[in-house]
C-alpha cells in the first residue's frame, strides 16, 4: 500500500499524520448551482417563500457545513476555520433559473480548506432545495467543482471556467 497515503500497513484506512506539516494561509473557493422554476425564483427574489428566507437560510447552512466537513467526510481533518462566505448570483437565459453558488474558506493550518469548500457549496444548493421542494421536486443541483485553491505544499490551483453573464443579482 505504499503510496496510498490514506491505507496503513494492514491496507486498512486511516486518517493522515499532518504534524509535521508547515501552517501556512490556504483558502479554496468553490462553485454550485440549482436550477429552478421562475415562480421559485420569484419567491426567493421577493423573499415570499413560506419557509423563510431561503438565502439567508441557505448561507448560514454552508457556513455551519464547512464548519463540521470533518464530521461528514471520514478523513478530513477538523480545522480551525478563519473565514467562510457565501454568495450568490442569479444565471436566468432561455427561460432557464439558475442560481449561483460560490463559497470561500480560509484558514491558517497544515492542511488545505478544498473539502470545507466544496461541502460548504454543496450544502447550501441542497439547502435551496429543501426549502422549496414543497413548490417543486424537480429542481436541479448541478455540478459541485473546486474553483481555487492557495497555499500549500501542492501550490494553487485555478480552474478555467467562463463564468456566464449574471441576470440579476440578490
Amino acid at each position: 500500500m505504499g503510496d496510498f497515503t490514506h491505507f496503513n500497513e494492514q491496507g486498512r484506512a486511516r486518517m493522515v499524520d499532518i504534524s509535521d506539516k508547515q501552517e501556512t494561509e490556504r483558502a479554496a473557493t468553490a462553485a454550485s448551482s440549482i436550477q429552478l422554476t421562475k415562480d421559485i425564483y420569484d419567491r426567493i427574489t421577493a423573499n415570499t417563500m413560506k419557509k423563510g428566507d431561503v438565502l439567508a437560510v441557505a448561507q448560514v447552512a454552508g457556513i455551519m457545513a464547512a464548519k463540521n466537513t470533518s464530521d461528514l467526510i471520514p478523513m478530513c481533518h477538523p480545522l480551525k476555520l478563519k473565514g467562510t462566505d457565501i454568495s450568490f448570483s442569479w444565471n436566468i437565459a432561455d427561460d432557464i433559473y439558475e442560481l449561483q453558488i460560490e463559497a470561500f474558506v480560509k484558514t491558517k493550518g497544515s492542511t488545505g480548506v478544498e473539502m470545507e469548500a466544496l461541502t460548504a457549496a454543496s450544502v447550501t444548493a441542497l439547502t435551496v432545495y429543501d426549502m422549496c421542494k414543497a413548490l417543486d421536486k424537480g429542481m436541479v443541483i448541478g455540478q459541485t467543482y473546486l474553483v481555487t485553491k492557495t497555499g500549500g505544499k501542492s501550490g494553487d490551483y485555478h480552474r478555467d471556467v467562463p463564468r456566464r453573464a449574471d441576470s440579476g443579482s440578490k
